[in-house]
This record gives structure tokens, C-alpha cells and sequence, in this order.
């Protein structure tokens, strides 16, 4: 399992954002700065984060970002599937193979070990990466 670059600077900005939520919206720029990510690439990955409604957004003076929901109530696949997309297992081995009793069987392993990792990121909650 490869987990993009775009994720991980999903998780470092949810992360950041979590971490000085008392401080009232956070500005893309300071992440920028703070993590040496590209401005234009983060902001658009906050976008999908919106859209996912693990973010809220709020323009103007006092605009920024802030998290939609309580850290613990984010989950850390959340935020994995709304810059990736939904994570599953991408191999037809048995369609290749004419359903080989092989292929079918490594298939099965792979579907399980996809979902495994599915729930590891699902009982993972944001609230627990950091402490208090």
C-alpha cells in the first residue's frame, strides 16, 4: 500500500489545524510555511478536505480553516479517501487468469487485507494522533 503525497499532507494539515484549533481559524499559509508545502497544492487539497466535511472554511478577515467535527470524531480514512478516492483493492487476478484456483485465492487475500487496513484507518480518530 503506497499512501500519497497528497494524503500525507492532508494528514499533517488536519493534524496542524486539530493541534491550534483553540486559536480560531488557521490560515493555508502558515501550514504552508510551517510544513514547506506548496501553497496553491495544499489549498486545493483543504478544498477536497471541505468537501468531505472533515474541514470548514471561512473567508475574510478572520478566515481560515477549522474542523468540522470534533477530533474524535474524524477518522484518519476520512481523510485518506477524500484526497485518494475510496480505498479497495484494484486486482482482477482471477479475470486474468480465467479464474485460476491460484489467482482466485490471491485475490481473496488481497480484498482482505485491503479491508484489514480499511479498519485500522477507520478506528484510527484524529483525536488520538496528538496529545492534549
Amino acid at each position: 500500500m503506497k499512501i500519497s503525497r497528497s494524503t500525507g499532507y492532508a494528514l499533517v494539515a488536519v493534524g496542524y489545524i486539530a493541534q491550534h484549533y483553540k486559536e480560531g481559524a488557521v490560515l493555508a499559509s502558515r501550514i504552508s510555511k510551517e510544513y514547506n508545502i506548496p501553497l496553491e497544492y495544499l489549498l486545493k487539497i483543504l478544498q477536497q478536505l471541505v468537501r468531505a466535511n472533515v474541514l470548514r472554511s471561512k473567508r475574510g478577515p478572520r478566515g481560515g480553516f477549522f474542523l468540522a467535527r470534533s477530533a474524535d470524531d474524524i477518522n484518519l480514512l476520512e481523510i485518506i479517501e477524500a484526497v485518494d478516492g475510496p480505498m479497495f483493492s484494484h486486482l482482477q487476478l482471477a479475470e486474468q487468469t480465467n479464474n485460476a484456483p491460484f489467482s482466485i485465492k490471491m485475490e481473496s487475500i488481497c480484498q482482505a487485507a485491503t479491508e484489514k487496513v480499511r479498519e485500522i484507518f477507520k478506528a484510527a480518530m484524529l483525536g488520538d494522533t496528538f496529545t492534549r
